[in-house]
């Protein structure tokens, strides 16, 4: 039994997901497998006893993974959906406004207002090429992850650069884990240059790019970065748990960043170098 309880103590898993009624429920049975098994001598149910209470134990902890997974799936769902309203919102606002603008460039060259024209001609440029960017030729799901991203990261002063020689959408993944792989990578690459800024001073940079060379599709995510630990560099995508954030990140993100990877058969690298992180990822390009 004490066996159990030292296993229990090292599982990664909040098991209260499952909630109070089931927990309390599955307690009150072990409690009473315990209390006949301590209650009678040595007999061959003393191995059923403990089997069973093994088996309620491995109950707990599969159920409380699959409810986690499900409550995961739907936080998931719940942000994809409102980064799709929100990139519906802005394209929609855009196009409402568009003949106002053009009315209000058209006054400024009629009445010979020529910088003025310009300089607003230059800010409502930069506001759509920030759409355009995240949205051209993608599915929703991508565009809604994309413009969320980029809007986050110019929000906080960080240079966010798409060079994308195709739609990201091109990619033979499923919406859910398009959304999965690009979220982590970008939402990592975010709060590592967060960190940058805040103890260097200075602007940080994300880059990501895509291209396809040689039956390959090319990924790679770029970002500026703080040191980080070797023990943690070296373990960051081989294995759960491990994080360069502080407070009670668990590394989530990284483990599901490989999951998606390996799920279809792609190859993912990375290296910390002169303050800079990198991840590349290979796609074969078969659907």
């Amino acid at each position: 039994m004490p066996v159990t309880f030292l296993l229990y103590l090292k599982i990664h898993l909040s098991l209260w997901s499952l909630g109070a009624n089931w927990n309390y429920s599955l307690c009150v049975l072990q409690i009473i497998i315990i209390t006949v098994y301590l209650g009678t001598g040595p007999a061959p149910v003393h191995g059923v006893l403990f089997l069973l209470f093994i088996g309620l134990e491995f109950l707990r902890i599969a159920g409380a993974w699959r409810i986690s997974g499900l409550t995961q799936s739907n936080r998931q769902l719940e942000d994809e959906q409102k980064q799709l309203n929100d990139t519906f919102r802005v394209v929609r606002s855009e196009r409402h406004d568009f003949l106002k603008h053009i009315s209000a460039l058209h006054f400024m060259l009629e009445h010979d207002e020529i910088r003025e024209a310009k300089m607003y001609l230059n800010d409502l440029v930069d506001g759509y090429e920030e759409t355009n960017l995240s949205i051209r030729g993608e599915r929703g799901s991508a565009a809604g992850i994309l413009h969320d991203m980029y809007r986050k990261g110019r929000k906080v002063g960080i240079e966010m650069i798409y060079d994308l020689d195709m739609p990201l959408s091109t990619l033979p993944l499923s919406d859910k884990d398009l959304v999965t792989l690009l979220g982590n990578l970008l939402s990592n690459s975010l709060e590592a240059c967060e960190e940058f800024q805040k103890h260097k001073g200075k602007q940080a940079e994300i880059s990501l790019q895509f291209y396809k060379r040689s039956g390959l599709y090319m990924l790679i995510c770029k970002n500026d970065s703080l040191e980080i630990p070797p023990h943690i560099v070296d373990k960051l995508y081989a294995s759960y748990g491990h994080t360069t954030k502080t407070g009670t990140h668990e590394g989530l993100g990284t483990m599901m960043i490989d999951d998606v990877v390996k799920k279809h058969g792609g190859y993912l690298d990375f290296i910390h170098k002169n303050e800079t992180f990198m991840v590349k990822i290979k796609f074969p390009a078969v659907h």
